[in-house]
């Protein structure tokens, strides 16, 4: 069934998908000046009737995950068919998942700091939070049967995506209870994310981190990448997560694409949402 309200969306549009049923918003921003889709992804059994309440996890880069047509390159996270399998199988709970479209402006939305590589100097990123707190989650949970509380809301992304979740962990603690943080671009601004991360102690219920070995196609760049990922778990361990609430995956051989991250979703879901 269509959401319930769509009095702040000026559209919406149910788009065919081979697995549940996939919702498109369009969302004007505010905060950043412009306009995006939501993607809204609901469980096979969804109907929006009854009383039964799901968990939601927000994804970044919502174009790359429901179908090749809009993705990069071609290749989806085939999110929708990962989820339907979980929830029949019984591994995780019937969800919704929100795809949250980038722009052009997808560099300066996701990086909060000031950048040299890649060359940002009107980075924005630190109001993302900020989009997702005032602008997405509000109207997600005015028009969807979604359960609140950090609990039972999710964030994640890959790459610059990955960066931005774990930025948006740092400036509203609380707000997210799993994360899933796909070949996080930690390198940004002199690795600034990995210094604050060793302050903060407020940490979500579980964290899902993946990397790939081939990330860059660059021994030594490849090496540090797989480094930050195995600091910031070291942090994190520090903090007190231990294998309950945290799981690391480091993938051999796996490049720094969507492919890659579509392989290791079903395990990242899994984690993050199980029983």
């Amino acid at each position: 069934m269509p959401p319930r309200k769509t009095r702040k969306l000026s559209s919406v549009a149910a788009l065919p998908v081979s697995s549940g049923n996939l919702w498109l918003h369009e969302l004007s921003s505010r905060i950043f000046g412009n306009t995006r889709l939501l993607r809204v992804w609901l469980p096979p059994d969804y109907d929006g009737w009854g009383d039964t309440r799901y968990p939601v996890l927000y994804l970044n880069d919502g174009q790359n995950l429901f179908g090749p047509a809009t993705a990069f390159a071609g290749v989806d996270w085939q999110v929708g068919e990962t989820a339907t399998r979980l929830i029949a199988e019984e591994k995780i709970r019937p969800l919704i998942i929100v795809g949250i479209d980038n722009t052009k402006n997808r560099a300066s939305e996701y990086i909060p700091y000031k950048s040299k590589d890649p060359k940002v100097l009107n980075a924005k990123g630190d109001c993302y939070p900020d989009f997702l707190q005032r602008e997405v989650m509000p109207l997600i949970e005015e028009r969807y049967a979604v359960l609140r509380g950090s609990a039972n809301t999710g964030l994640g992304g890959s790459s610059l995506g990955g960066l931005i979740t774990l930025y948006t962990q740092l400036a509203a603690p609380g707000v997210f209870g799993r994360l899933l943080i796909e070949s996080p671009s930690l390198f940004v601004a002199n690795g600034k994310i990995l210094k604050q991360s060793a302050r903060l102690r407020n940490w979500p219920q579980r964290i899902y981190l993946g990397v790939g070995t081939h990330e860059v196609g660059n021994a030594d760049k490849d090496a540090k990448t797989v480094d930050d990922v195995r600091e910031l778990e070291s942090i994190l361990r520090l903090a007190g997560l231990d294998d309950q609430r945290l799981k690391v995956l480091v993938e051999e051989s796996a490049a720094h694409n969507e492919a890659a991250w579509a392989a290791r979703f079903p395990e990242a879901l899994e984690f993050l949402f199980s029983h």
